[in-house]
């Protein structure tokens, strides 16, 4: 199971944690909420909790937690701007369906 991460939001975590002042990574996840089903969460990571994985790149660090870790194997996560927005990105090879204002989304079902 892994995650990958762009140079991009690589440089963007380290830039946050810069500012923050303390922090190991971003901590990624997923919640259920939406009409789609699922989201994704971000947060600063200040330790690896029993169960975690982390994943490096760039000299930059993301830890996951092992039910979000299912959900989001074999994605990519990249910093982009939007419009006026800059914000994390995954291209996510599990899901099947976004919701219209893309804030949610739903899982392909398991063979």
């Amino acid at each position: 199971m892994a995650i990958l991460m762009t140079e991009n939001a690589a440089k963007q975590i380290q830039k946050q944690l810069a500012r923050r002042g303390r922090g190991i990574g971003l901590r990624v996840g997923v919640k259920n909420v939406g009409c789609s089903g699922f989201a994704y969460t971000y947060d600063y990571a200040d330790d690896v909790k029993a169960g975690d994985q982390l994943f490096e790149a760039h000299a930059a660090k993301v830890v996951v937690d092992p039910k979000s870790l299912e959900f989001l194997d074999g994605s990519i996560l990249d910093f982009v701007k939007e419009g006026f927005k800059r914000v994390f990105k995954f291209t996510n090879p599990n899901v099947d369906a976004t919701c219209g204002c893309g804030e949610s989304f739903s899982v392909k079902e398991k063979a």
